[in-house]
């Protein structure tokens, strides 16, 4: 009997220790990981924000880095040919969901993976490139937010119309090596139109091309430029805008980050806040929703931005009808 009550002593004190064992084992199983797919740089100041912004994103909904995610980060470091490998990285470490940064980074994360959920931080136009059947049933394993740049580039080109109300020939900046920026092509196209205007496409596939897409501007007499949204575009914005200035062109742009490099105007989304909401998708997707099941959302925050430091030096003098309507004004 003896023998029997330290045998039962014994099994239940090992029994006590097994319980948070079999919980710290439990926990540690609750880690989700999370792969991060962007063609950017992480010194970017701007890259920056948009990370701390997914990240706070997730924190006000319960997930914290090192206690219940893990997040698996891959940078093209502005190479956008190495995002296919980068996206295969991610496949082959079986994350549970991967986080496609811009539309660059959403095409090699859909060619890597048609099972694992991928949600688009910011798209341009989800429907027109593919990547979504319909914003309401995106079907497939994608969704997210889309930025509705091309839908926006009407109202950059009132703006244009508005500073410059006897403005004739309007540059567009275009990539069309990003399929994105097609949609934003036609949207200006129809937008030249209706306010009977002469629209100048331009193209830069690369760095190395927005040097003579600015001299032929200045070559065919252009007006003012529109600047479409684009990776490579956004990298090199304080260049773009030093070349507007050097040309004496009027600038409107779909970022924020370019009037703050020294572009004229920005009229977009707050990007930010895009990032923010793509944590929202992250959490339902980690707790068993399906991609196919969540609708694309749009933004529900546009900024106006004015730099009145490059307004002076182009000698423009914004209208009241735009200061006050703007967002942020740049002293």
């Amino acid at each position: 009997m003896k023998f029997g009550g330290v045998a039962l002593i014994a099994m239940l004190a090992l029994g006590i220790l097994a319980v948070p064992l079999a919980a710290e084992a439990q926990q540690a199983a609750k880690i989700s990981r999370i792969g991060f797919l962007s063609p950017s740089s992480p010194s970017d100041p701007r890259t920056q924000r948009f990370r701390e912004a997914f990240r706070q994103g997730l924190r006000e909904l319960g997930w914290v880095e090192g206690q219940n995610i893990a997040i698996e980060y891959r940078w093209a470091e502005e190479r956008t040919e190495r995002l296919a490998d980068l996206a295969s990285e991610l496949v082959g470490l079986k994350v549970d969901v991967i986080v496609a940064a811009t539309t660059p980074a959403i095409q090699p994360a859909k060619q890597a993976t048609g099972t694992i959920p991928i949600v688009m931080a910011i798209a341009v136009d989800p429907v027109a490139t593919g990547f979504v059947a319909s914003l309401a049933r995106p079907g497939g394993n994608i969704t997210g937010l889309s930025m509705m740049s091309s839908e926006l580039v009407g109202k950059q080109m009132q703006l244009l119309k508005e500073l410059v109300p006897k403005i004739s020939q309007v540059a567009l900046l275009w990539n069309p090596a990003n399929p994105s920026t097609a949609p934003g092509l036609r949207h200006a196209q129809d937008a030249a139109r209706a306010l009977g205007v002469r629209l100048q496409p331009l193209e830069a596939r690369g760095p190395g091309e927005i040097d003579s897409a600015f001299a032929a501007m200045a070559r065919d007499r252009a007006g003012a430029v529109i600047v479409l949204v684009d990776t490579t575009f956004a990298a090199h914005r304080t260049r773009i805008a030093d070349l507007a200035a050097k040309s004496r062109l009027p600038a409107v742009y779909g970022l924020a980050d370019h009037a703050q490099a020294g572009g004229l105007m920005a009229y977009g989304p707050n990007l930010p806040d895009l990032y923010r909401r793509a944590a929202t998708y992250v959490d339902k997707i980690l707790k068993g929703a399906k991609p196919a099941d969540l609708p694309v959302e749009q933004p529900t925050k546009f900024e106006l931005v004015v730099n009145m430091r490059t307004a002076k030096a182009l000698g423009l003098a914004i209208p009241p009808s735009i200061l006050i309507r703007a967002d942020q004004v740049l002293e």
